[in-house]
């Protein structure tokens, strides 16, 4: 299963996606989810260093051999130098049998050959060798791209660039947001012990539980169907409240799809105001109608739609809100870690093309924001770029806003997550 997902990863879908179906498509226990998506997601992770590995003990460099066979080395290469539970024979025999189930038969010989030369090598402590260049061998260390790299040790310096490559390889936790409209912190964790879920309480958000040792299908965890909690991560439960929202506000959701900051608002205003979910994709909104449902949650309405061009397609909404949300697309290198295969699909060409559609869409929604009204500008990014910089050059175009706070979260705080950025305006 983790060698379709690489194939379907290659072929331009999303990680998460391939893997949600696959795990659909097959009925596996909880153990085996786990190792699947361990398997599937930490060698997309650990391409570059797999790809190294391949390019030292192989005859063919990595990139020129069929994809078929370098997904299934990187699978079983990453369960022999990361993984410390598969014994070294269970991981080659698979990888073996694989390849001669799946086309691969004639090249069996070389799958062996080269997974137990990668035993040998790592058994006597042997390592890849370490480009003289900072860039280079950090991003060969974690990783990650070289560009990447560039720009952690631009922002961040030597030792703090280290500590975020580093971060955008661990396992992200699983956190959950209660919905304190139908039961208590106490009352979902209670329940969730219940079934042999441990949970504890996350500092700095109200409602959030982390999830301990989780296995099998959440959607089956006590409270899930009763709309008791959602999954969000912690970083993404920091952003709603910063809108201050109060009962009987009207609030936007720009780019609002999967919803999990719509029902976050409803939530934070008792349910009793009208919160208007805006996304250009109408599958993506059946998802923020069902989440509000299940929530059970009555103020959230989704409308698909440009967001930008809001001010034109419904001019009777010009500054009616008194809070606007707009968690911009962007380019989601806070959130390295969650989308493993984001580091190679991010450009530095992809995200100047982010940088416009940014600034069209905070230009776009200003004229609906009422006087003294708030705006909340939020991404899951740690490029600069897209953060404090778009947010300066807005307020020299609008000098009607002023900015009221800000944060940078970087994926190595302390208090864990994913990277995020938010500034909060308001309309003078």
């Amino acid at each position: 299963m983790a060698w379709d997902v690489l194939q379907a990863v290659a072929a331009g879908a999303y990680a998460d996606v391939a893997l949600e179906r696959a795990l659909r498509e097959c009925s596996l226990t909880g153990p085996d989810r786990g190792l699947a998506t361990e398997l599937a997601y930490g060698a997309i992770r650990r391409r570059r260093s797999l790809d190294g590995w391949l390019d030292r003990l192989g005859r063919v460099p990595a990139r020129k051999q069929p994809p078929k066979l370098r997904w299934l080395l990187h699978i079983g290469l990453y369960q022999l130098l990361w993984m410390e539970r598969i014994p070294v024979s269970a991981a080659v025999n698979t990888s073996v049998a694989l390849a001669k189930a799946g086309g691969l038969a004639r090249l069996a010989p070389v799958v062996n050959g080269l997974l137990r030369s990668a035993q040998r090598a790592n058994a006597a402590g042997e390592q890849l060798e370490i480009p003289a260049n900072t860039a280079q061998a950090l991003a060969l260390e974690h990783s990650l791209p070289d560009w990447f790299t560039e720009l952690l040790l631009e922002w961040r310096g030597a030792e703090g660039a280290a500590v975020v490559a580093a971060a955008c390889n661990r396992v992200p936790t699983l956190d959950l947001r209660v919905n304190s409209l139908r039961c208590s912190r106490e009352k979902v964790q209670e329940d969730l012990a219940s079934a042999g879920v441990t949970t504890h309480l996350i500092e700095g958000c109200p409602q959030g539980l982390q999830v301990h040792g989780h296995g099998g299908d959440l959607r089956r965890w006590p409270g899930y169907e009763s709309g008791h909690w959602c999954v969000q991560d912690r970083a993404a439960q920091w952003v709603a409240p910063l809108l201050q929202p109060v009962p009987g506000d009207r609030i936007l959701d720009a780019c609002a799809a999967p919803g999990g900051k719509s029902t976050h608002l409803a939530e934070l205003i008792n349910d009793d105001g009208e919160i208007w979910a805006v996304d250009r994709s109408p599958g993506r909104l059946q998802r923020v109608a069902a989440n509000a449902s299940r929530l059970g949650l009555g103020s959230v309405s989704a409308l698909a739609a440009d967001a930008a061009d809001l001010q034109n397609d419904r001019p009777g909404w010009k500054a009616s809100f008194q809070r606007i949300l707009l968690d911009a697309p962007c380019s989601g290198l806070g959130t390295l870690a969650r989308h493993p295969d984001a580091r190679w699909r991010i450009t530095p060409t992809s995200i100047d093309g982010m940088l416009s559609l940014q600034k069209n869409l905070l230009d776009g929604l200003l004229p609906l924001l009422a006087p003294q009204g708030r705006l909340v500008y939020a991404t899951c990014t740690i490029h600069p770029a897209e953060n404090d910089l778009q947010i300066d050059q807005l307020l020299k175009r609008h000098p009607q806003l002023e900015r009221l706070e800000q944060h940078q979260r970087w994926p190595d705080d302390a208090s864990g997550g994913d990277g995020f950025f938010a500034a909060v305006l308001q309309r003078r």
